[in-house]
């Protein structure tokens, strides 16, 4: 009998043990199974800049350019933004020609492109640091120069590809046989930046009546635009916004968002490029058999400074993937390279890279009629989904977002 019992009490703890062990496992496979969660953050740390492009330009035989001869240089421009230059009035002591500021007007109030005579936008302005006569040095503001009709002597003509949203200024020096004939110096432009609301620098070169400085002091007194170059060069560049973010969270060795090298797909990616609307790629993912989840980072675009954040759940193995547009271009975007465990803590900006998602011609970032930037809509094309090349240039990715893990 205490056989018997020994054997049930050794068969029951034997049953107790295995059930203990077996609970155990159970319970661990359930911590392991259990969602985890992370925060994944988006900075626009690029450096914004006054212009978006600039330039000088010179005579053709000589940098001079007299009285009858001419000279044309191209620029981009998008429809909020206008044109500056200066070139000295050789005849004087610290006179130059320059348009109206903000700068020469290159769009009318519909958005369409202004071309021919726009020689009524050019003014003759004294530096303000030398006696007209004398050449004794003063210190008074910049103001216009009284009864001198600047148009006559100089004229400006424009034309305009609008596939490109690029012009050409024509400038012919008209003064020879008037009472002001005068060579032109070398003279500097500049399209200042635009982000989205007003240009980046609505005064550039000069303020009128204000104090003159040195860079343009150089070009009124000597035409000498070196430090004016160099001034502008410092103070030009692509800057950008960016999209509210789209994250995913699947499963698998396939990127659900794009495939380099191959077409669009149509899911969504050609309206997050082109408008920065996540909505219809969060819809398309969303209903994909290997989509754990897809979460949003940021409701509105992202200025530089700035940052957005979102939070997104994922079990062991999963992998993740996003995608921000490249808000001053007609159809980039920024995305992963690289395939990113969801487990991933720290810095991923190394993985990710800027791609052209092929679905629209591009045009000069920040500078183009066609980007939504300025409200307009890309010229549609259809070729395969690559990484951004040299054609503009754009900041390193490293310069413009930073993407991190926690």
């Amino acid at each position: 009998m205490k056989r018997n019992i020994l054997k049930m009490t050794t068969l029951g703890f034997g049953l107790m043990t295995i059930f203990s062990l077996s609970s155990c496992d159970d319970d661990e496979m359930m911590v392991m199974e259990s969602p985890m969660e992370k925060t994944i953050t988006f900075e626009n740390i690029v450096t914004p800049k006054d212009f978006v492009e600039s330039g000088s330009f010179q005579g053709t035989n000589t940098p001079v350019i007299m009285p009858g001869e001419s000279v044309s240089f191209k620029f981009i421009a998008g429809k909020a933004q206008s044109l500056m230059f200066a070139t000295m009035y050789g005849a004087s002591k610290d006179w130059f020609f320059a348009s109206k500021q903000p700068g020469i007007k290159l769009f009318d109030a519909n958005g369409n492109a202004i071309t021919g005579d726009v020689s009524s936008e050019v003014l003759l302005w004294d530096n303000g640091t030398k006696d007209n006569t004398t050449g004794t040095v003063q210190s008074n503001p910049i103001d216009e120069v009284p009864n001198v009709n600047a148009s006559q002597l100089v004229k400006l003509n424009l034309s305009y590809d609008i596939v490109k949203s690029e012009f050409t200024l024509t400038i012919a020096n008209t003064s020879g046989g008037t009472a002001n004939a005068t060579p032109l110096s070398p003279g500097v432009w500049a399209v200042s930046n635009y982000n989205g609301a007003q240009l980046l620098n609505s005064a550039p070169f000069f303020t009128p009546n204000a104090l003159s400085n040195p860079e343009i002091t150089d070009i009124a007194q000597m035409g000498s635009i070196t430090k004016m170059v160099t001034k502008l060069n410092t103070n030009t560049g692509i800057m950008t916004g960016l999209s509210p973010a789209l994250v995913v969270v699947y499963s698998g060795n396939q990127n659900p968002i794009y495939q380099a090298g191959q077409l669009d797909s149509g899911n969504g990616l050609k309206e997050v490029s082109q408008t920065g609307n996540v909505m219809k790629l969060q819809t398309t993912l969303k209903a994909m058999p290997n989509v754990k989840g897809v979460y949003i980072a940021g409701n509105a675009p992202l200025a530089p400074g700035s940052k957005m954040m979102t939070s997104f759940s994922f079990t062991p193995g999963d992998k993740i993937a996003y995608v921000t547009m490249f808000g001053f271009s007609n159809d980039w975007f920024y995305a992963n390279e690289q395939s990113i465990d969801a487990g991933t803590t720290g810095d991923l900006t190394s993985k990710t890279t800027l791609y052209d998602s092929g679905t629209g011609v591009n045009q000069y970032p920040g500078a183009g009629n066609r980007q939504s930037l300025f409200g307009g809509t890309p010229q549609a094309e259809s070729i395969v989904i690559s990484k951004v090349g040299t054609q503009y240039p754009v900041p390193a990715v490293q310069n413009v977002l930073k993407v991190t893990v926690n």
